[in-house]
């Protein structure tokens, strides 16, 4: 099997012709890597023999096959790996590093979140590949990045969400801190990843020179407390939970109504008197407590229980009748499955079906891009793959192997093609 045979499809995204090596693994680097396969970057994902990725084994679910045999495909893992070819390489063994060397020397991007310190015995740390290939972008991502007290130490989503503030802020206004229900740490570290290199990559297009991108889920989270740090800044308190509501625009919350619940984001005075009068109470909007958002978040405590009181007498998709064609952001609080099922999410294709040879089904279904291109959209190639899925033919690919040195990288352990 030729390079010209190989079973990746071609590119057709803005990144093609772009190799990334993805050497990282649970939800962060995988956020990173998936979005520049997705833009048509090909993706070789490195995994441990026998294990793979640990979120394969996160489950159920899992797929499973025609036989009723689980996959290595968990719900989890299938989140973050497609338009991806995978790689079973054992980095603990000399001829696993060594074949990893020849892959990153065809590499564009090498993508990893090994500890600190870790890949350098292996000689794989950022410096050294660097100092091998200057044109390379090698973006790292850990718990607390490469420098300071907190290095060396694991990083992990709900540590980030803890000790970055965030689960300061979330949950009921007595209750306790909370975490938000996914991992949104993780996948907000992998964009400001893919942002970097991106970055970066227009530098060596510019320059030819490459760098290492320093990505820490510590650094991310505190990035993204936008205007609850600022605010913090300012005044020098914390910022108290507020449950479903704002600290600082009213109303801007969720609210019982007949038959459960909807969620309001009224932003500016204009979208209040309205709100006023589809609610049946005008005067509310000219009263002096509540005329202005200043005053409506000064006098909240008046104001929320009123409101909630008329979001009672009408169902849920009435509200949303009377007040959506007036111009006041209003809309229902939905189930994961019911999001999906809108005709919005549907029109923008935020749930795609793809072709799986390991599903019993023949398909599996997983999230959609955000990103719309005009003139490279997004292409969906592949479906997250088996562990080793295409080690022979990444080796082909890359390396230009020919089936005598195939077998013989196999025998000295350096790759396996299958679990």
């Amino acid at each position: 099997m030729t390079s010209e045979e190989s079973s990746q499809p071609e590119a057709s995204g803005p990144l093609r012709g772009v190799r990334v090596l993805d050497l990282s693994r649970v939800l962060a680097g995988p956020t990173c890597t998936q979005t520049l396969g997705d833009l048509g970057a090909d993706v070789v994902k490195l995994e441990r023999p026998g294990a793979g990725d640990d979120t394969r084994g996160w489950g159920p679910p899992f797929v499973h096959d025609a036989d009723g045999a689980r996959t290595d495909l968990s719900a989890y893992f299938l989140a973050a790996n497609r338009n991806k070819r995978s790689i079973a390489i054992d980095l603990a063994s000399d001829e696993g590093v060594a074949l990893t060397q020849r892959l990153v020397a065809k590499a564009d991007v090498v993508v990893e979140n090994f500890k600190v310190g870790d890949l350098a015995r292996r000689g794989l740390d950022a410096a050294s590949l660097l100092a091998a290939h200057p044109h390379l972008v090698v973006c790292s991502i850990t718990g607390f990045g490469q420098t300071g007290p907190r290095a060396g130490e694991a990083g992990y989503d709900f540590l980030a969400q803890a000790m970055g503030g965030l689960m300061s802020l979330t949950g009921e206004i007595d209750g306790a801190p909370t975490k938000v229900g996914v991992g949104i740490a993780d996948v907000v570290t992998g964009l400001y990843a893919t942002i970097g290199v991106l970055a970066a990559l227009a530098e060596v297009r510019r320059t030819g020179r490459g760098q290492h991108v320093d990505v820490a889920l510590y650094d991310a989270q505190l990035a993204w407390l936008v205007n609850a740090a600022t605010t913090t800044f300012l005044t020098g308190a914390p910022p108290r939970r507020h449950g479903n509501a704002h600290p600082s625009i009213v109303p801007y919350q969720t609210f019982p109504s007949a038959d459960g619940e909807v969620a309001l984001a009224c932003g500016n005075d204009g979208q209040f008197a309205t709100l006023a009068e589809v609610l049946g109470e005008p005067a509310l909007a000219a009263d002096a407590r509540f005329a202005t958002n200043r005053g409506r978040v000064e006098h909240r405590e008046a104001l929320v229980p009123i409101l909630a009181r008329l979001f009672r007498a009408r169902p849920t998709e009435a509200w949303i009748d009377a007040l959506v064609p007036r111009g006041v952001p209003i809309g229902p609080v939905r189930t994961v499955a019911e999001a999906f099922a809108d005709p919005q999410a549907i029109a923008r294709a935020m749930r795609v079906e793809m072709p799986s040879a390991l599903a019993a089904s023949g398909h599996v279904s997983l999230i959609g891009s955000p990103i719309k291109l005009s003139e490279t959209p997004v292409a969906y190639r592949t479906s997250p793959p088996s562990l080793g899925e295409h080690g022979p033919e990444v080796l082909r690919d890359w390396l230009g192997v020919d089936d005598a040195e195939l077998a013989a990288l196999a025998m000295r352990g350096a790759f396996r093609s299958r679990r």
